[in-house]
């Protein structure tokens, strides 16, 4: 009786053990940072920036100081000479963001939930991949000149191939019990596609839209150099004929400040979309 009462004790002192260890191994996981602590990064390279600045460690003809570069923005703005190569360039942005966007789903929906949309669309879709937009220059240019359209179409195809690809693969990896409960509930092609794919969808679609915001700030820089007489781009270009360093600073500044207040705006919508979803450092 004593060896059944001592191994009843032994088990739960067992039990309890390695319930606390693997506490302890889930604890292990970082916690979600606020959103601050983002920044910190960011903020060392600058302090370490102006103090190489000011040590006389780096020449402001190679590389202005950030805190010259900001009195020069400040200046600009004031005067007006920069708030219309900001409309410029956020226009061109987020016209191929927006584009890009919608036919990367659309796509996604096409090829992701029936098969013909996927012999039709992926291996093309797959070779946009493979292509990079820049290459694409001087035959769009060709297509469609060296205006507005040209810009915004090839910021346009950058966006659609990380929006199409990481939505599908979400579709694709939707849970096939969800797909057999459908089918028992008989839900229709639209009711699946509205309380299933879509919402299976969105966590995909959300990292998607994440990249999509970066790129199309990057393929913009690119595109501002040809043929432009307004954007960030053009005035970072005009700057460089002259050694203006401090302005070329003040354009990598805007450019930075926009792709992280984008993603920023992203990542509020994320989490109240996904709120439903228990974070793992929660």
């Amino acid at each position: 009786m004593t060896d059944i009462s001592s191994g009843r004790i032994e088990g739960a002192r067992s039990k309890r053990h390695s319930g606390s260890a693997a506490r302890r191994s889930i604890n292990l996981v970082p916690a979600k940072l606020p959103a601050g602590f983002r920044l910190l990064g960011p903020a060392i390279v600058l302090i370490v920036w102006e103090a190489a600045s000011r040590l006389g460690l780096l020449s402001p003809a190679t590389l202005a100081a950030p805190s010259t570069a900001i009195k020069t923005g400040y200046e600009m703005l004031v005067d007006g000479s920069l708030l219309p190569h900001l409309a410029a360039s956020s226009a061109r942005a987020y016209s191929g963001l927006v584009l890009g966007v919608i036919t990367g789903v659309v796509l996604a929906l096409l090829s992701g939930l029936t098969r013909t949309g996927e012999a039709l669309i992926d291996g093309l879709v797959q070779i946009k991949r493979a292509v990079p937009t820049l290459a694409l220059i001087p035959l769009v240019i060709i297509w469609l000149g060296i205006g507005e359209t040209m810009k915004v179409f090839l910021i346009f195809t950058a966006v659609l191939v990380p929006v199409y690809i990481n939505t599908h693969a979400a579709l694709r990896g939707i849970d096939i019990g969800h797909v057999e409960l459908a089918r028992t509930l008989g839900l229709t092609r639209g009711e699946f596609i509205r309380h299933v794919a879509l919402p299976g969808a969105l966590p995909g679609f959300f990292v998607s839209l994440r990249l999509a915001v970066a790129l199309c700030w990057t393929a913009l820089v690119v595109l501002e150099l040809v043929n432009t007489q307004t954007g960030i781009g053009y005035l970072m270009n005009r700057a460089r004929d002259w050694g203006q360093t401090e302005i070329i600073v003040v354009g990598i500044i805007i450019y930075a400040a926009l792709g992280l207040l984008s993603d920023a705006l992203v990542r509020i919508v994320e989490a109240r979309a996904l709120s439903y979803r228990r974070a793992l450092g929660s």
